[in-house]
């Protein structure tokens, strides 16, 4: 278990953890949420010994190793497999010394430690890893430093992924991947066997992948069973609680308060006024909450929209290099209310297939037509670099309305979701996520009607999501999306196209069928032949094989419901509990009921501990099995 104890925190004077405590039992997913700035990297720092805490503990069981990605990616000469396989200390090191020992009983003992350890199939489980982020066995060889910064980073997650360590730490680890990466990690963490705790505003994976958030708001530590979305209504159930708690509070304060004010100066009443003073002291208030308002994302509505197809293109070919194309054989046409997603492993061809329809790049073979002033905007992460440091977003868009008085520039700034204090502010002095924000609103300034978006998402925190889905559902125009955020493209497309094998077609099926043909192709690599076993033959074989499984772990998983039907009415029971409790009157007119209450309180939320502890525990070795 890992206890968080009273922990406070600040960086540059900034309060962003104040007492907070929390406790996570071994072995659990965890999703760590929060607002962007809120305060989740500082305490990755704090678990990790990096920043020692103003006050407060962490407690983590002794000699248990702590894995992080690595900030610097690897960019040495060294084979990409050979990084992987160093990230093994106790491995690497036994090896070394079994090439140099001589003492036969050390020689056995380094031999026993490096079959307990499994390092025969060392070298399989980081090719499996790598393979699972991106890299072919051809790329594997190769040195690092022939990659990007992007795959690099993939480099070092492998890494840390192989060491196994006791508490794996991830944060964003999706900002580097594809969509077919990030279905690969999402089920790599949900079979990992230790203790994961993962910063994302990826929603899909903190639905499928965790088995418990953690939120950190208002600088406090709040623990909630299951994914993103029980959370969400979880934390929905216990603010409307609190904001009826408040107003029951409120209300009797302010009738205690009458009272005081009403009799004070009346001495047949001073006695009766002055122990309604102490009471109101009792009583205490009950904290407002605090909703932290996200600034909505507009694009503007194309003036006109063309008749369809809005582009079309017929055997075409498109690349850098002549007679050298990256997607050849292209028959597709857009329509003027498509929205589409591009699947495919990076490197596949979508950033070139979307310059293509952005004409930035032109068809080397083929013949593409447009409809007659057709416009596109297009969005690319890369594009942030070309934001002028110095200027503020007020510049940026004055530029393109130099007519425009100061009124009008800065609405458009506000269409773009940026809050009025941002509007002044310098653009290297913006967070990722204003950045995005602002290029965005760039990108669709003058109402395309085709807007081209390549992962928008990487700086964007979950409600800043949640608010580009509304924009885009909301905008008129046709829409291509690049993502690696399941949710954004389930929420947002009705066509998938897959950018693969040199081409761009049409995918029949829908995003879960995507992604079970991602992690059984991962699986699949993961698997040792074993003497006489054999595949399913067909998928009614598969469907009669898992629902075998099922039937055979159905004893498991109905004990996990019987937890979760406990859990549930212990919550109601303590949600009805604090209702009572925070009823001024009652410490008032029935204090030994007030403590009665009090002490049901504490056993129910002892007995909820202890009930999610077990829920977890099953749900971790019922997914193994499911998976296995």
């Amino acid at each position: 278990m890992i206890t968080i104890t009273d922990v406070s925190a600040r960086i540059a004077g900034r309060l962003l953890l104040d007492h907070a405590s929390v406790s996570l039992p071994a072995g659990a997913k965890v999703g760590l949420v929060g607002r962007n700035g809120a305060g989740k990297s500082t305490l990755f720092r704090i678990i990790t010994g990096d920043l020692a805490a103003e006050s407060g503990s962490v407690s983590i069981p002794r000699n248990a190793r702590i894995g992080q990605v690595a900030q610097e990616a690897p960019g040495t000469e060294q084979p990409l497999i050979e990084i992987v396989l160093a990230a093994d200390k106790e491995r690497a090191s036994l090896m070394r010394e079994a090439e140099t020992a001589t003492d036969p009983h050390r020689i056995a003992e380094i031999q026993t430690r490096l079959v307990d350890i499994e390092a025969h199939s060392a070298e399989a489980r980081a090719a499996s890893i790598l393979a699972g982020l991106g890299f072919d066995h051809e790329a594997q060889a190769r040195p690092a430093s022939s990659f990007s910064g992007g795959w690099r980073m993939r480099v070092a997650l492998a890494a840390v992924l192989f060491s196994q360590p006791d508490l794996l730490l991830l944060d964003e680890p999706t900002n580097y991947l594809d969509l077919e990466g990030t279905m690969w990690l999402e089920d790599y963490v949900r079979r990992y066997p230790y203790t994961v705790i993962i910063i994302s505003h990826d929603r899909d994976l903190l639905n499928n992948a965790v088995n418990a958030i953690v939120h950190l708001d208002q600088k406090k530590l709040t623990f909630y069973r299951g994914g993103y979305d029980q959370f969400e209504r979880q934390k929905a159930e216990a603010d409307e609680l609190q904001m009826k708690a408040r107003a029951k509070n409120e209300a009797a304060r302010k009738h205690l308060q009458s009272f005081i004010d009403r009799f004070k100066a009346k001495a047949s009443k001073a006695k009766q006024a002055q122990s309604r003073v102490k009471a109101l002291e009792r009583m205490g208030t009950v904290a407002a909450v605090i909703e932290d308002h996200v600034q909505p994302i507009t694009f503007p509505e194309p003036e006109k929209q063309p008749a369809s197809p809005i582009i079309s293109i017929s055997g075409g070919a498109v690349g850098y290099e002549a007679d050298k194309p990256i997607l050849k054989g292209i028959n597709l046409r857009i329509d003027n209310d498509d929205r589409i997603a591009l699947l495919g492993a990076n490197g596949n061809g979508k950033s070139t297939f979307a310059k293509l329809i952005a004409g930035r790049l032109s068809l080397q073979a083929g013949e593409m037509k447009l409809a007659p002033n057709l416009k596109v905007g297009f969005f690319a992460q890369h594009q942030l670099d070309d934001l002028i440091p110095s200027e503020t977003p007020v510049d940026h868009v004055r530029r393109l309305m130099p007519q425009a008085g100061e009124a009008q520039v800065r609405a458009r700034v506000a269409q773009m979701g940026l809050a009025t204090e941002k509007m002044a502010t310098a653009a290297k002095d913006l967070s990722g996520g204003e950045k995005a924000r602002l290029l965005m609103g760039l990108s669709a300034f003058h109402a395309p009607n085709l807007l081209i978006l390549d992962e928008p998402t990487n700086h964007l925190d979950i409600d800043s999501r949640r608010a580009l889905i509304e924009a885009l559902n909301d905008y008129e125009g046709a829409v291509i999306l690049i993502s690696h955020d399941r949710y954004l493209i389930e929420a947002t497309v009705d066509r998938l196209w897959l950018v693969n094998e040199g081409t761009v077609k049409p995918f029949d099926g829908d995003m879960e069928e995507y992604r079970d043909l991602i992690v059984a192709a991962g699986r699949k690599k993961d698997e040792k032949p074993q003497v006489g076993a054999e595949e399913p033959a067909n998928k009614a074989e598969q469907r009669k094989a898992s629902a075998e499984k099922r039937a055979s772990l159905a004893p498991l998983k109905k004990k996990i419901n019987e937890i979760e039907s406990v859990t549930a009415k212990l919550e109601r029971l303590i949600q009805q509990l604090d209702a009572e409790l925070a009823d001024p009157m009652l410490y008032e007119k029935a204090p030994a009921k007030a403590a009665e209450k009090a002490r049901q309180r504490g056993e129910a939320a002892a007995k909820l501990a202890n009930a999610e502890e077990q829920w977890l525990e099953l749900s971790a070795e019922y997914e193994e099995a499911m998976a296995g």
